[in-house]
């Protein structure tokens, strides 16, 4: 597996526009690729022109392929001039990935 951890900062009077087409985007990614396994948009608390991406896929295939897809090319374009600097992406190998499990009947 491999994971994206992503910083993007936008401009305060885009946020609300930017929040929706993210939401968009990561439930595309999810209901869309085989391969994403995960797509978590996060508030930064203390900023709230930050917000954090936590993507999980399949492996680095399934990253390129997202990369490709309609719905990042769209989003990408559209939020480009919401951006108040660099996108930032670090790609991670997760360690462990201990997950709560229903309770048996």
């Amino acid at each position: 597996m491999k994971a994206l951890v992503v910083k993007v900062t936008v401009k305060r009077e885009h946020r609300t526009a930017f929040l929706a087409e993210m939401r968009l985007d990561a439930l595309s990614s999810v209901r869309d690729e085989a391969g994403c396994l995960l797509f978590h948009v996060l508030a930064d608390d203390e900023r709230p022109e930050v917000i954090h991406l936590y993507e999980l896929y399949r492996d680095e295939a399934a990253i390129e392929a997202h990369k490709a897809t309609p719905h990042f090319l769209r989003w990408v374009a559209l939020t480009a001039a919401w951006l108040a600097g660099p996108v930032e992406v670090r790609v991670c190998t997760p360690l462990d990935a201990p997950a709560k499990t229903p309770p048996s009947p």
